[in-house]
């Protein structure tokens, strides 16, 4: 018999959720769980949140919107992505963004190869109950200096709020 390890399962309440950006992350699987090749994170993006401007050279980066809607903004472009849409943002450093500017929910599902981008969250995020959130912090120039530090940390780079305008 081979030696096969038992499969993961996480209920819909279960997995460390993180408010970042405003939004609600919720980390299904991490590196820890997948030997460092892959972390899954389900995120939902209330009204008028989403990550800055932001890039990481050797993470290859996708999304599936799951309900609602966000536009995605690289330096290729502005993309209104609606439920059923599937975004992937390759390895190489495309600075990218996305924002939720209408006024429902968006739900959308990352996966990041390798792992890497969730302990990120881990670390400028704040831990939050499942479905919890958080307002999005104030961007002035000291927070934008500290992310960028603890970016750097995980082999990101954090840009200007208006850098993709």
């Amino acid at each position: 018999m081979e030696n096969h390890k038992q499969p993961l399962t996480i209920g819909p309440e279960e997995g460390k959720s993180v408010s970042v950006g405003g939004g609600t992350y919720r980390i299904l699987i991490g590196g820890k769980e997948t030997g460092g090749a892959y972390a899954t994170i389900d995120m939902l993006i209330p009204p008028g949140s989403g990550p800055g401007p932001h890039a990481h050279a050797a993470i290859e980066e996708s999304f599936y919107v799951i309900d609602g809607e966000i536009e995605v903004r690289s330096e290729f472009g502005h993309y209104v992505a609606t439920k059923g849409s599937f975004i992937s943002i390759p390895k190489g450093g495309v600075v990218h963004a996305f924002r939720n500017n209408t006024q429902q929910m968006a739900h959308v599902l990352c996966t990041v190869v390798p792992a890497g981008l969730e302990t990120l969250f881990e670390e400028i995020g704040q831990p939050v109950a499942a479905g919890e959130f958080l307002p999005p912090p104030q961007l002035d120039e000291a927070t934008i200096k500290k992310l960028q530090a603890i970016a750097e940390k995980h082999g990101q780079q954090v840009f200007p709020p208006n850098y993709l305008d």
